[in-house]
């Protein structure tokens, strides 16, 4: 066997994230994207000792999980979703079984109480960062997602299935408004154009959408920026608001080239136009950001950001608290979803605090975002501290404190790591709710040393949970109860969640 043959085979395992795999010739096939019991036809990409990796071209048999339509157009063509044709009573005893797969190795005797599923399998999302590019080469501007399998194509979305209809709307306008003024899109390889990405988020709470535009400054790399705020209000002209004049000049001149003040203006039409309702759902458009962005990585970064109409934030509802959103905060993208996460979290912190003592002491909410968590336990805690390294959701958990007239948290910005070491005040209870990629060793390792009686671990990556937990458990704790969560229908990605508790 060598790279570029092609073969045939019948995925018998399945593992995390969506990699199923056979034996062929002694030797262990990985192939992404593809079902247990489907029979595949595959190009291997990359031969190593002992495995091989392929890359399916053909599906000669279904697999017994395909047993339902998708409901997206561009499902076999976008990356985003894994699992449309699958039954979602199928898709959930899929990823319980993935995760269980990679705890049990490491927790024998786990004490395992399912998974809970999604309120809502479609429709779900309330932000997604779509991107400007071409489909092929030299081909139209196209505003998307990546095409399945390729870093560089740009799918064209028009009905994509886990966002709102209004969503859609907003796609269809944007991407003939930006080829018809002939705007180009950002080259990341060669870093040349302008148009960069299309952010979209929206409340569940109250149906308001915020359009967020992403772009180079096309000055990006030989001009110094602006840092400046500038509003277009139902699409007039900006104003200035703060920045001297020369900043504002630029700014002007920029927003005029990308003909910005057209753009707002039609995106109220759309919404005055009745588009955005549906008998299920209601959207209204609640603002408009222009965001510059000359990094050279892909990523969705702020160098400025200037509101152009409505408000820059949104508000949002989990669990009778009130929480506001702001363009580059962190808040779980399932809404609804959410809810059930947390509930989860709360319930596991209620079944072992210390009601003798009417409260569960002190509470580190380590990795806290916009503090949603945090604010969820203030009620039975004595004190709170979130810790998160993103400023701006920092700033926006105090204030969502405020609005939910908590005095009892305390949000500290910087990194988990150095920031422990600058609170007095030593936790009784930690949640740990790290980034995917989970605790690094040094900050796991300092976590460990409060020696708190008990803990609850949140993964959103189970390959990360299950190799922290090796440290936790060789340090005294073990795993009291455990579920997950299905916070992404239709995708591979699911959330766990764990209770740990010190052994004594």
């Amino acid at each position: 066997m060598k790279k570029g043959d092609i073969i045939e085979g019948t995925i018998e395992k399945y593992s995390f994230p969506n990699r199923g795999s056979f034996v062929y010739e002694d030797r262990k096939i990985n192939v992404k994207n593809a079902l247990p019991g489907a029979k595949v036809r595959i190009r291997i990409t990359k031969k190593k000792t002992g495995y091989a990796e392929g890359m399916v071209l053909d599906t000669l048999k279904a697999s017994p999980y395909e047993t339902k339509k998708p409901v997206c157009p561009h499902f076999y063509e976008c990356g985003g979703c894994t699992y449309q044709h699958v039954a979602y009573t199928n898709q959930l005893r899929i990823k319980e079984q993935m995760v269980k797969d990679l705890l049990l190795p490491v927790v024998p005797e786990l004490p395992w109480e399912g998974i809970l599923s999604s309120p809502d399998p479609l429709q779900y999302r309330n932000k997604m960062e779509f991107t400007f590019g071409d489909a092929e080469k030299d081909g139209p501007l196209t505003l998307g997602l990546h095409r399945l399998g390729s870093s560089y194509d740009i799918l064209e979305i028009r009905n994509c299935a886990l966002v709102r209809p209004a969503w859609n709307e907003i796609l269809k306008y944007t991407q003939k408004f930006f080829r018809d003024h002939k705007v180009s899109f950002y080259h990341r390889m060669q870093h040349f154009g302008i148009l960069r990405h299309l952010v979209v988020r929206q409340s569940f709470a109250d149906g308001g959408i915020l359009v967020n535009l992403v772009t180079t400054t096309k000055h990006a790399l030989t001009e110094p920026k602006a840092e400046t705020a500038l509003r277009v209000t139902d699409g007039a002209a900006p104003s200035k608001e703060t920045g001297t004049g020369e900043e504002e000049g630029l700014r002007n001149q920029i927003i005029e080239e990308l003909h910005l003040p057209e753009y707002v203006a039609g995106l109220v039409s759309l919404e005055a136009s009745g588009k955005f309702e549906t008998l299920t759902s209601h959207s209204h458009l609640a603002g408009v950001l222009y965001t510059e962005n000359d990094s050279l990585s892909d990523a969705v970064k702020s160098d400025s950001t200037t509101l152009l109409y409505g408000q820059d934030h949104l508000m949002e509802e989990v669990l009778g608290l009130k929480f506001k959103v702001s363009p580059f905060s962190f808040f779980q993208t399932n809404t609804r979803g959410c809810e059930v996460l947390y509930g989860k979290v709360r319930e596991y912190v209620l079944s072992v605090y210390d009601e003798a003592v009417g409260n569960a002491g002190v509470i580190y909410d380590l990795y806290s975002g916009t503090g949603t968590i945090a604010q969820m336990l203030a009620p039975v805690a004595r004190k709170v501290y979130g810790i998160e390294i993103v400023e701006e959701a920092v700033e926006a958990a105090c204030e969502n404190a405020r609005l939910n007239k908590l005095k009892n948290c305390e949000f500290i910005a910087g990194d988990v790591l150095q920031k422990l070491e600058e609170i007095e005040e030593k936790p009784d209870f930690i949640i740990l709710d790290p980034p995917r990629d989970g605790c690094t060793p040094k900050a796991l390792a300092k976590i460990i040393d409060y020696g708190v009686p008990y803990m609850v671990y949140i993964s959103c990556k189970p390959t990360s949970l299950a190799r922290d937990l090796v440290t936790l458990q060789a340090r005294g704790y073990r795993v009291l109860r455990a579920c997950a969560v299905d916070e992404f229908p239709n995708t591979q990605h699911v959330e766990t969640v764990v209770l740990l508790g010190k052994e004594k």
